[in-house]
This record gives C-alpha cells, sequence and structure tokens, in this order.
C-alpha cells in the first residue's frame, strides 16, 4: 500500500515508518519542516510539509498525493504531561486534526484509516481487576478534570468509524516506552522524576510493538473496530522506572507522597497513582495475528537499555 502517516517523525511515528517500510509499504509522512523531511529521506520515505490543524493548507500540500491509507499517529507531547494543560494540544489533535485528515484521506483516495488511541479511555480511575476488552465503555466522562482527554479520545475513535467510504480503525495503546529511554535515564541520573510510592497497575507496550501492531491493523484490521495494543502483563509505573534504573545503572527514583504528586502535577499523579487497570490484547492478537515481541517490562526494557549500551548511541 502506498501510505501517508500523520505523526511520522515522533518519537511513535519513526518506528512506525521503518515496520511499514520493512512489510513493502510505501510511506508518505507530513512534516512540520526540513527536519522531517530530512528525516524521513534518511528512512528511505518521503515527504509533504503542512500543518495538520491548518486545513487548507494541508489539502494544497496532498493535492497531488495518491494513497491507499491514511494513519494518524498524532501527539503534541514533547515531554511527560504532568498537568492537564500539557494534554490539550494532543486533545486538539484528536479532534480538528482527525477531522482534517479524513478530509484528507477522501481527497488522496484512501479506503482505510488508522487512528492511535490510548487506553486511557477507558478511564482515569481504578479500573478493577477485570482484564478490559474493546467493548467495554470508552471515552465516557466521569465529571472531573479528566473529562477534556476523554472527550477527545472518543471524538478521534468515533470520526474515524463514521467517516463515509472508509474503512476506520483504532489502534488504543498502552503506556509507550522504549524509543525514549535516554531520555527517562537521563531524568533518573539528574533526580528529576520522582514517583508515586506504590501507585496501579497499568497497561505498557513497547513502540516497536506498537509499530507491528499499527501495522497488523492496517494490513488485516476491520473497519469501524478498535484493538487494544499492550502487553501481557501491568506494573506500576514505580516498578517500570525501577525496572530501568536497574538496566541502565541509573538512580532509582525517588518517591513523594501522593498529596505531593498530586498537587505538582496533577495529570501525572494519575498515571503514576490514580489510575489502575488489566488490559487485554486477545482481539488484536486473534483477529490481527498480532502478539508483542516483548510480553513484559523486563524484556522491552532489557533490549532498549542494551540498544543505548551499544556504540553508535554513545
Amino acid at each position: 500500500m502506498r501510505v501517508l502517516i500523520a505523526g511520522a517523525t515522533g518519537v511513535a511515528g519513526i518506528p512506525l515508518v521503518a515496520r511499514l517500510m520493512t512489510a513493502g509499504h510505501e510511506v508518505v509522512g507530513i512534516v512540520r519542516g526540513l527536519a522531517g523531511v530530512d528525516r524521513l529521506g534518511e528512512l528511505g520515505a518521503s515527504s509533504v510539509t503542512a500543518d495538520v490543524l491548518d486545513r487548507d493548507a494541508l489539502l494544497l500540500a496532498t493535492e497531488r498525493v495518491e494513497a491507499n491509507a491514511v494513519i494518524s499517529d498524532l501527539t503534541a507531547l514533547r515531554k511527560a504531561p504532568l498537568h492537564h494543560s500539557d494534554m490539550r494540544g494532543t486533545n486538539v489533535l484528536r479532534t480538528v486534526g482527525t477531522a482534517n485528515l479524513l478530509d484528507v484521506a477522501r481527497q488522496v483516495g484512501a479506503d482505510r484509516f488508522v487512528t492511535q488511541s490510548m487506553v486511557f479511555g477507558y478511564g482515569y480511575r481504578d479500573l478493577g481487576t477485570a482484564p478490559l476488552t474493546e467493548d467495554a465503555p470508552f471515552g465516557v466522562p466521569q465529571h472531573d478534570a479528566f473529562d477534556e482527554h476523554l472527550v477527545a479520545m472518543a471524538s478521534n475513535e468515533r470520526q474515524a468509524f463514521s467517516a463515509d467510504g472508509i474503512d476506520g480503525i483504532a489502534v488504543r495503546y498502552g503506556l509507550l516506552y522504549g524509543a525514549d529511554l535516554a531520555t527517562i535515564v537521563t531524568m533518573l541520573r539528574h533526580r528529576t522524576l520522582p514517583s508515586a510510592r506504590t501507585g496501579g497497575r497499568l497497561a505498557w507496550v513497547h513502540h516497536s510493538d506498537a509499530a507491528s501492531a499499527t501495522v497488523a491493523a492496517l494490513e488485516h484490521g476491520t473497519g469501524g473496530e478498535a484493538y487494544n495494543v499492550v502487553d501481557d502483563t501491568s506494573v506500576t509505573f514505580r516498578e517500570v522506572l525501577d525496572e530501568i534504573a536497574a538496566a541502565a545503572g541509573a538512580p532509582r527514583p525517588f518517591a513523594l507522597p501522593d498529596w505531593v504528586l498530586r498537587m505538582m502535577a496533577p495529570y501525572g499523579a494519575a498515571m503514576m497513582d490514580g489510575v489502575s487497570m488489566l488490559v487485554s490484547n486477545e482481539k488484536a492478537r486473534r483477529e490481527l495475528g498480532w502478539a508483542p515481541r516483548y510480553p513484559s517490562i523486563r524484556e522491552g526494557v532489557a533490549a532498549s537499555a542494551a540498544q543505548l549500551a551499544a556504540p553508535a548511541h554513545r
């Protein structure tokens, strides 16, 4: 397929571009500037330059593009979100950005649209110990400060699923890790990354596994369906940071009381302590033929730490 990707040069986008090209697809990335053009060129992909939030400019930039599919792998995050305001740029991409990309999909002749979603659409709270499947309520407001994020995630999926003439598919990622390991290790060494003392269990997925699942959804996913893209275990944020510290020889994160975390970083505190969920990946295994290469944090962190220690990364 010829695939047009928004978010192609992000932390999750680069592994996705590489995986698509390995699978034999032709990739065109939507980038913001020359740095993105150069980065995709190094991977053997082509590009168009546009801002996905500027509908007219986006349609103009892609008017000569032909593609079988469009993938939205968009995020506005440049660092871990600590405050609700840190998520608002991504919320706009999930609402306005998705609408604009669906217009592009119609223009370029695409009949498939895959959008990045997140398992946090199930709720920012303790969701119990039963594994969540894709038919669980998603994007339902819980009448607190997290509603704006839930509404944006619901809008993203609803737009994709309801687009006329296009098979819209959502991949609901767990918390992503792996490609950003160097940044986390630096923060641990500089003692700028605290954690909760305990925390709830969260669903995770390595960046490379998220990429392979997205390619599987593109090739085999059913229009109007969502797929949980998570590994086989759920662990706390603290356990992940401890695993990274041990693998990289960095100090363990220092623990802060829950009330201090909530005061300093209300959104981040929910990730570290307020949310608890188990998420099933059975549907992706069954319908997409996908399974995580790294079934747990331990394997994924070890692989990323080994890559980080390789001579090319020193």
